[in-house]
C-alpha cells in the first residue's frame, strides 16, 4: 500500500493538538512540527543561528526565545527571515519521522504559510471561533490577548480553508462532538484503521 501522509493545520489556539490527541488514541501514528521545533532549541548550533539572524534577542550570547518572539511578531518582514530558516529544518525532520508508516499525522501549525501543503496527501484544518481561540490560547500559553490577536494576524485566514480543499474540524462544542467530526473526516480520506504505531 502506498504510505500516505496527512496534515493537521489550523491558527494559534484553535485546538490541533487536540485533535492530534484523538488520531492517537486511536492509534495513528501522530507527528509534531512544534515538538521538533524544542528539540532543536536544545541544539546549542541551531541557537547559535538563529542568535546570528537576530543579535537585538541576544543575552550573554545566547537567542532568548521570549524576547525572539515578540521580536519577529511585531514585523512580518522579521517574522518571514526566522521561519526562511527554521521551516526548511522543521519540516525535513518532520518528513524523515513519518516514512515508513502507511498512514500517518502530523500537526503543522504554519502549513499554508510556508507553503508545505503540496508535501502531504491531504489537510484537516481545524477552525474555531476567535472568541475561543483566544481564551484557548490565553490559557495555555500565559499571553495577553493583544499578543494571542497579534499572532493570529501573522496566520493563515481561516475562512479562506475551503479554498485549500481542505477538510474542515469544526471545533467550537465539545470534545465528544469534535471526536466524532474526527471520525467523519477519517471516513472521507478513507484511510484504514490502524494496526499499531507501524500501520
Amino acid at each position: 500500500m502506498q504510505s500516505k501522509r496527512y496534515a493537521v493545520t489550523g491558527g494559534i489556539g484553535s485546538g490541533k493538538s487536540t485533535v492530534c490527541a484523538i488520531l492517537a488514541k486511536k492509534g495513528y501514528p501522530v507527528f509534531s512540527c512544534d515538538e521538533i521545533s524544542r528539540e532543536l532549541w536544545q541544539d546549542g548550533a541551531y541557537r547559535r543561528a538563529l542568535a546570528r539572524l537576530f543579535p537585538a534577542c541576544t543575552k550573554g550570547g545566547e537567542v532568548e526565545k521570549k524576547a525572539l518572539a515578540a521580536y519577529v511578531f511585531a514585523d512580518p518582514r522579521r517574522l518571514a527571515r526566522l521561519n526562511a530558516y527554521t521551516h526548511p529544518i522543521i519540516m525535513e525532520e518532520l518528513l524523515r519521522r513519518m516514512e515508513g508508516h502507511a498512514v500517518s499525522f502530523a500537526e503543522v501549525p504554519l502549513l499554508f504559510e510556508a507553503g508545505f501543503e503540496t508535501r502531504f496527501d491531504g489537510v484537516i484544518a481545524v477552525r474555531r471561533e476567535e472568541a475561543l481561540r483566544l481564551d484557548a490560547a490565553a490559557a495555555r500559553d500565559g499571553a495577553s490577548r493583544e499578543e494571542i490577536r497579534l499572532r493570529m494576524r501573522s496566520q493563515f485566514d481561516p475562512t479562506r480553508y475551503e479554498e485549500k480543499n481542505c477538510l474542515i474540524a469544526e471545533n467550537n462544542g465539545t470534545r465528544e462532538e469534535l471526536e466524532r467530526c474526527v471520525d467523519r473526516l477519517l471516513a472521507t480520506l478513507g484511510v484504514p484503521a490502524p494496526c499499531g504505531r507501524g500501520a
